[in-house]
């Protein structure tokens, strides 16, 4: 009874937040403050449903609480991505290819790293999901060293550019991008809902997945494609969230207390929208625009990443 409390007080503490964050000092303007509301409202829940959901089929499909999509070096793509261009095109460049074409373009970039990925290392009946990560690891730190070379090339000028594109912001969020973001975001949520209870028997592990007929070889193959279509839509439309999905994940199997999928990932889509949400809100209302909402979150999910590890550790 007291998790189910906890899962109903989640979900009003969201509509709280919302109507928060909507109406506090908008002065009821409909005509213009409201509706710029109503848009990064949208992104931020846009934003929270793709990183609670890839965070928690990535850590079903790898069996492990500390791991998130972002040890596959999606972002590291995107941000290595975002120094080329200011390199190459510069802000003038950004600025005739538009936010949606950057979406666009960011969205096919990580993309088509996760479909050659998955194809390099799944070539010949190979299906082993640890060694997808020790490559996707290296491979994070190789292109993050080489994003560092990009930058150190980049005119100081249009540095600051690059750095704003590196922090999660829902303040350059167009209505155009969230209506494209929910065009893949939708198919992608139903399909893992249609199919959560094969991901309730993948979480058992591969073994016992396979012996309950399972095929699991095509399982994962699907799931990590929503994983990457997720990532590909939340990094290209808010920016890198590095330790977010490692909070959003663990505190949702702390409040459901089971790892059934009809639970955790709902709840997770919201506890992942009220951080998104009250983030926004000190940004806004407390610090007065001299942080950014990807320090804060950063912040705080990084700190507790620090002490799930010093925990861990000090329980074996």
């Amino acid at each position: 009874m007291t998790a189910a409390l906890a899962r109903y007080a989640i979900w009003l503490l969201l509509v709280a937040l919302s109507l928060v964050f909507l109406l506090h000092g908008s002065g009821f303007d409909f005509d213009y403050v409201i509706p710029k509301r109503f848009e990064r409202l949208g992104a931020i829940l846009i934003g929270g449903i793709c990183v609670a959901w890839s965070s928690i089929l990535f850590q079903t499909l790898t069996g492990n609480r500390i791991l998130t999509p972002a040890i596959m070096g999606y972002e590291a793509v995107y941000l290595l991505l975002q120094a080329l261009l200011v390199l190459l095109v510069g802000t003038f460049g950004l600025v005739q290819l538009g936010k949606s074409g950057s979406f666009f373009l960011s969205m096919l970039c990580m993309l088509a790293y996760s479909w050659w990925l998955h194809r390099w290392l799944f070539r010949g009946g190979r299906n082993n999901v640890y060694y997808l990560l020790l490559v996707g690891l290296v491979l994070t730190v190789l292109i993050g060293t080489l994003t560092q070379f990009v930058q150190l090339q980049v005119d100081p000028g249009e540095f600051s550019v690059l750095l704003g594109l590196s922090q999660a912001s829902f303040n350059r969020v167009e209505a155009e991008q969230l209506l494209y973001a929910a065009v893949v975001v939708i198919p992608v949520c139903l399909l893992g809902w249609k199919t959560r209870p094969t991901l309730d028997v993948i979480a058992l592990g591969r073994e016992q997945a396979i012996s309950l007929g399972i095929d699991y070889r095509r399982q994962v193959h699907l799931y990590l494609a929503q994983i990457a279509a997720l990532v590909a839509v939340s990094t290209s439309l808010l920016g890198p969230t590095a330790f977010m999905g490692i909070f959003v994940a663990n505190i949702t199997y702390a409040l459901a207390r089971t790892f059934r999928h009809q639970v955790t990932l709902p709840l997770g889509c919201a506890i992942a929208c009220c951080l998104f949400i009250l983030a926004q809100l000190l940004v806004e209302h407390v610090f007065n625009y001299k942080t950014t909402v990807g320090i804060l979150v950063n912040l705080v999910c990084g700190l507790y990443f620090l002490l799930l590890m010093v925990r861990t550790r000090g329980a074996t």
